[in-house]
């Protein structure tokens, strides 16, 4: 497929941002990555606190780049939106995605994330062409025991008003499938590690709290364990998705780099040279998962996918990349949650 145009929503946040970068880099792309070419990448982002302009800083100046403030459940504006730049392709990003956020206040995770999604929904199967694909989270599994995996067939068991709100936006994805014959695909990804994610998440608000001498909170017991990718392996997956997925499929996109919570923050703390006795145990958080974890083969089998960084690469470049600039988290820092 050549000569692409792209509408990436939330495309100002952490993951959507790596995910633009990528495409206006996509003539020259990671080795082992997909060539295309793309024509235009316009960026619907209603800029909350999680969304910064400056992490697109490479877009400015490129004439296939647009931005556009606003937000996916105005449907007038994504209306108005799709005439006039007529994308080929929708990713979408926009998402309210703190836990403990959602847990303190619903309301503005259901607007998001799934009246948001309808709207998109509804308004992309108006214009009657082009590939849906809805960017989606482990989170929506709900928990894992000490074993097993989690397979895109089994069911879904959200444990947080995050978690369920998500799920809700995949359940009307699928039914516009179903209903619509929408050519849509729905990628789950693991925790991604990587620059310009928001200080309220687990790896950069260790490092933050860790380079300023601070207390390093950790829910529970430490022992909670995720799967940890590369930002940039997770966005060439689901470039795979868009491009070659299978309409209807939803596809795992998990690197199979387990680690507990402790192992992380003290991973972060070695690279950083400080003690592990800023480490401190509070009290865990309400329906707190104890683990995740992706069977991802249909994604390597289907995609020709697979991830490409250790999770112990990732973390030493992502405590690099915060190190070196402080001027773009510290501003952010206090506006985190707890």
């Amino acid at each position: 497929m050549d000569g692409m145009n792209w509408l990436v929503t939330g495309g100002c946040g952490f993951i959507g941002s790596a995910f633009v970068r990528r495409l206006l880099a996509a003539d020259a792309p990671v080795p082992g990555g997909v060539v295309c070419q793309v024509d235009r990448v316009v960026v619907l982002d209603k800029l909350t606190y999680a969304g910064n302009p400056a992490n697109l800083e490479a877009g400015q100046g490129d004439p296939r780049y647009r931005f556009v403030q606003g937000d996916i459940a105005d449907g007038p504006l994504v209306r108005r939106l799709l005439g006039e730049e007529r994308p080929d392709l929708l990713l979408n990003f926009a998402a309210e995605s703190h836990v403990d956020r959602s847990l303190e206040g619903e309301f503005p995770f259901l607007h998001t994330n799934v009246v948001g999604t309808q709207v998109l929904l509804r308004a992309w199967t108006e214009r009657g062409q082009g590939r849906f694909v809805q960017v989606s989270t482990d989170e929506v599994y709900g928990s894992l025991g000490e074993q097993g995996v989690f397979r895109e067939g089994d069911p879904l068991a959200p444990s947080s008003p995050y978690a369920a709100s998500k799920a809700a936006g995949e359940l009307l994805v699928q039914a516009a499938v179903r209903s619509w014959g929408l050519d849509a695909v729905i990628a789950r990804s693991c925790n991604n590690l990587g620059p310009y994610q928001h200080p309220e998440k687990l790896v950069p608000k260790m490092i933050a709290l860790a380079s300023l001498g601070q207390v390093l909170p950790v829910y529970g017991t430490g022992r909670n364990v995720r799967d940890w990718i590369w930002v940039q392996d997770n966005c060439e997956g689901l470039l795979r998705a868009a491009l070659s997925g299978r309409a209807g499929r939803v596809y795992n996109l998990g690197a199979g780099q387990e680690r507990e919570n402790l192992q992380v923050v003290g991973h972060i703390l070695d690279r950083l040279g400080a003690s592990r006795d800023l480490i401190s145990l509070v009290a865990d958080r309400q329906g707190h998962d104890w683990r995740y974890a992706l069977d991802s083969s249909r994604a390597r089998d289907e995609l020709g996918w697979a991830p490409t960084m250790s999770f112990e690469q990732a973390l030493d470049r992502t405590v690099d990349w915060y190190r070196q600039n402080p001027a773009w988290w510290r501003p952010l820092l206090a506006g985190g949650a707890p």
